[in-house]
């Protein structure tokens, strides 16, 4: 059996023996889904920071954790972070945990690790559940590679601009979304993004959970006829290499090997590099590339 964790501290710049954070995963929806670990850690710590502690609590009293929780979340991050920092120099040892899954993952408890490494302060995360993962891996959709962009912005250029970059991305995106906003979601990746393959997941780990693959299109008009419930995680196709290459193809057909050339090195290539990437466009060798330039001139 391997040894239990204790709890250690560490001594910080002025002499004193530090606290330590430990970051939480709890369950996205089935209780069972939480860690020894984790429950254990729960109830030997100080102090709890809590993203609801309504919510929380319930989870607290499920495994009879009796430690004391404090509010951090969204709108305290970076006060309530500081002072967080200040009770861990003092010696206290702080757990973070989220109203679901894994601290830290599009979650405010990233600006907490981030001043905890600025203090000195050590950080160790137990691992755990996280939705977008739980998503990924029974998606169907390829694993190898992804991306994750948890909810779009609210602001409308904000978005636009996240949504013009995702539009050329070869790797699976994994986008979180709530019931009321989904209809609206899918419509604006269907615009940006095309007609791609995805699997919608919904409610994972709970009771009524759902996944399905399908379309963006099909999507759409599945929710225009039945209300959107549950949280969701969208899992979507990357666009195909094939499809990126044959775009490329359509930019330089019309250009002279000059002009080809010239792309490249406008991009920050040198004139070697660059004549190496126009011939792989091309499917020609290098030497066929420099000679046609020097036929040209």
């Amino acid at each position: 059996m391997p040894e239990m964790q204790t709890f250690q501290k560490i001594r910080i710049a002025e002499g004193k023996m530090a606290g330590k954070l430990y970051l939480c995963a709890t369950p996205i929806g089935n209780l069972e889904d939480i860690t020894f670990r984790v429950v254990r850690t729960l109830k030997e710590v100080d102090l709890i920071g809590a993203e609801d502690t309504r919510n929380s609590i319930k989870l607290l009293n499920h495994f009879d954790i009796k430690t004391p929780m404090t509010s951090y979340h969204e709108f305290n991050k970076y006060d309530k972070a500081k002072q967080l920092v200040e009770m861990m120099k003092n010696g206290k040892n702080i757990a973070v945990i989220t109203d679901a899954g894994t601290p830290g993952i599009s979650d405010p408890g990233e600006e907490l690790v981030k001043q905890c490494f600025a203090a000195g302060i050590e950080v160790t995360s137990l691992p755990g559940p996280a939705a977008c993962i739980t998503a990924l891996t029974m998606s169907g959709q390829k694993t190898g590679r992804f991306c994750f962009e948890a909810f779009l912005p609210k602001d409308k250029k904000e978005k636009a601009t996240v949504l013009e970059q995702l539009k050329n991305e070869t790797r699976t995106i994994i986008i979180y979304e709530a019931p009321h906003r989904l209809a609206k979601t899918l419509k604006e990746l269907q615009q940006v993004l095309g007609n791609r393959p995805l699997t919608v997941c919904r409610e994972l780990t709970k009771r009524y959970e759902e996944s399905f693959q399908t379309t963006l299109e099909k999507a759409i008009a599945r929710y225009e006829e039945k209300e959107p419930k549950g949280e969701f995680v969208l899992v979507i196709s990357g666009k195909p290499e094939e499809e990126i290459l044959q775009e490329k193809r359509h930019q330089w057909e019309n250009m002279t090997v000059e002009e080809h050339v010239k792309y490249y090195v406008n991009q920050g290539n040198d004139r070697k590099e660059a004549m190496k990437l126009a011939a792989k466009d091309r499917g020609i060798s290098k030497r066929d590339i420099y000679n046609e330039l020097i036929k040209n001139g």
